[in-house]
């Protein structure tokens, strides 16, 4: 009895060793890790920006696009064909649909815009509409570029379908009691500037003697009060 379980012992023990000698199959991968990692969209995005800003830089290199300009501009000297009230009254304007606070206009607040302005755009021209004066390829409008819609569509460079001109046309900019010439309507104006230097140094005079004048009056009313003052204390 004793030597049937001594054979029984080592015949399971001789059955162990010859599994442990066996190669054992190595553990399948499980399907998430053995399928490939697609690309993540994200990184097509950021890898088309990246090459589209190396183009962009390429062809500036290259003289065939020009250098993005300062942001940091002076509208009053740039763009002389333009009074001050007229760019006061557009940088306004440009604030009111800024609604981000970031000094430009982009896709969403165009839409808001010409919507608000009742000349509703797909979004293909929206996107045509930005192209069309976008400077420096950001997709979205600067101030200056804001401006340029204005200047081509004084200037009669606007197609008179396009989205553009709607905007210029729909704006509350109108230059019917100060502007350029003193034109009645805002696209009347040619860009008359032969005399914008002048009429910059003009407005500038009538705004400082308006200053002298806001002066001399809050003064008169003091010493009148203090007039008054000393006839009720005596």
């Amino acid at each position: 009895m004793a030597a049937e379980e001594l054979a029984h012992k080592l015949q399971s023990r001789l059955v162990v060793t010859q599994e442990d000698a066996e190669p054992r199959p190595e553990p399948a991968l499980s399907p998430q890790r053995s399928r490939p990692q697609e690309p993540d969209a994200a990184c097509g995005e950021s890898a088309s920006e990246l090459s589209a800003i190396l183009n962009r830089r390429l062809d500036i290199n290259q003289g065939n696009a020009a250098p993005r300009p300062s942001r940091v501009f002076n509208p009053y000297t740039e763009f002389k064909e333009f009074s001050r009230k007229q760019i006061k009254d557009m940088e306004a304007m440009f604030k009111r649909y800024d609604t981000g606070k970031d000094g430009f206009i982009d896709l969403m607040e165009l839409k808001l815009m010409m919507e608000k302005l009742g000349a509703p755009q797909t979004h293909l021209g929206l996107k045509n509409m930005i192209k069309e004066v976008d400077e420096d390829f950001d997709g979205k409008l600067s101030f200056r570029e804001f401006l340029l819609i204005f200047r081509r569509a004084a200037a009669g460079e606007l197609q008179e379908e396009s989205g553009l001109m709607a905007l210029a046309r729909l704006s509350e900019i109108n230059v019917s009691t100060e502007g350029v010439m003193g034109a009645k309507d805002f696209f009347e104006a040619k860009m008359k500037v032969a005399a914008a230097g002048s009429m910059f140094e003009a407005e500038i005079r009538e705004e400082k003697e308006e200053q002298k004048r806001q002066e001399v009056e809050k003064k008169q009313r003091q010493a009148a009060f203090k007039q008054l003052q000393s006839t009720f204390c005596s």
